[in-house]
């Protein structure tokens, strides 16, 4: 099938289900490859615990979010759609707001601010304009999971490092985001005299920022110089 076929089906009965995954995970991460919501990630990444309540947090608005604009796709006028999904996120992050605050009260503390900050999250707003608005329930609901599982994802790997790096720990407090029967998770792993101060601090969180998008951008310039390689266009072999 030709790629117009390809993107005319497409428009018909919406991308594929793996499409939808591998660009939630990977393709269009939206730490690693759209670098959106850049607020969130520098300030609470530096432990993966905050990491990993900030990504779930985010990502129960996301799913909800994208299946509510969604199911409501054919019954919003297109000149008042943006204030709508503004309104409709702003109350859901609410909910998240409170749900924390009563049940998960050490960690609301954490994050403070930054849940309210979902709200102006270009993640979630981009989602809901970009895929929900144009998708069925079901497709939306899926894209609204690996974009959160996505940046869920970025924001452990990021907090994990700056963790270990910075203060020797991994999943310091977990117990206080999972429960008591999750403390086995909470590891030390280097001495205090191995701590890097800096790995913790704002500047620690730039610089680990980088390193992984460095590492997602090599490992795609790998995949497209192997894809090229077994489809027998090695790069500078039609100058032999």
């Amino acid at each position: 099938m030709s790629d117009e076929a390809v993107a005319s089906a497409e428009a018909v009965s919406g991308p594929k289900s793996s499409t939808v995954i591998r660009d939630g995970l990977w393709d269009n991460n939206v730490v690693l490859g759209q670098m959106l919501g850049m607020c969130p990630v520098m300030a609470v990444t530096s432990s993966a615990t905050n990491g990993l309540g900030m990504g779930l947090a985010t990502m129960a608005v996301l799913i909800v979010s994208n299946a509510l604009i969604a199911s409501l796709r054919n019954w919003v006028s297109d000149t008042v759609r943006i204030p709508i999904f503004i309104a409709l996120i702003a109350g859901l992050v609410t909910l998240v707001d409170i749900c924390l605050n009563a049940w998960l009260h050490e960690l609301y503390k954490v994050l403070g601010i930054y849940i309210a900050l979902i709200v102006v999250n270009c993640a979630v707003l981009g989602r809901a304009e970009a895929f929900a608005s144009r998708n069925t329930v079901a497709l939306s609901a899926l894209d609204g999971l690996m974009m959160g599982l996505g940046f869920t994802a970025a924001l452990v790997v990021m907090g994990g490092i700056r963790e270990v790096l910075g203060a020797g720990t991994l999943f310091a407090n977990a117990h206080v985001l999972l429960g008591a029967h999750f403390a086995f998770l909470e590891l030390k792993l280097l001495p205090e005299s191995a701590n890097t101060l800096f790995m913790i601090l704002p500047p620690g969180g730039f610089l680990t920022l980088g390193m992984l998008i460095a590492g997602r951008r090599r490992i795609e310039a790998w995949r497209e110089r192997v894809a090229a390689e077994s489809a027998g266009c090695v790069p500078g072999a039609h100058a032999q």
